[in-house]
């Protein structure tokens, strides 16, 4: 399960409490709340370790696009070399290769801004899930302290 369906499960099991009778307390298994809690550990590290693949990838495309753009780049100049005097060759080759280049960088920047992208959509997700966990526990809390069941010591 992700984060998203154990909230919701979460969620569920809070709604199906039965509540109880005078208060705005609910009988919730603990049992239950911690299990799915320990899921959530689990699942979070997971897409934590998603994202950093997602941005390692990332940086593999780039290196692969500079070491080809290199490759590319470094066989052009030899053509080059090779034809130096036929001047309007020597032009095209230097063209092609500076398209060749610009594509290259293109290429890697969107692959750059797309993982970018992705990372932060995962990293949003998981705020918006420990967001409404935190509202989840606070609430709870508020809820136990206004039941009075917090003995002031």
């Amino acid at each position: 399960m992700d984060t998203i369906e154990l909230i919701d499960k979460l969620e569920e099991i809070i709604g199906k409490s039965k509540k109880i009778p005078f208060s705005s307390n609910f009988i919730i298994n603990e049992n239950e709340i911690y299990e799915i809690l320990d899921e959530l550990r689990n699942v979070m590290p997971e897409e934590f370790k998603q994202a950093r693949w997602i941005v390692k990838e990332r940086e593999n495309m780039l290196e692969e696009a500079k070491r080809q753009a290199g490759r590319i780049l470094g066989e052009a100049e030899e053509k080059a070399g090779e034809l130096i005097s036929q001047s309007e060759i020597m032009k095209n080759a230097v063209k092609k290769s500076d398209e060749i280049i610009s594509l290259s960088e293109a290429k890697a920047r969107t692959l750059r801004l797309e993982a970018e992208d992705y990372s932060d959509e995962k990293l949003a997700n998981l705020e918006a899930v420990v967001y409404k966990i935190l509202s989840a526990v606070e609430k709870g809390r508020e809820q136990f302290k206004s039941s009075g069941a917090i003995n002031n010591s």
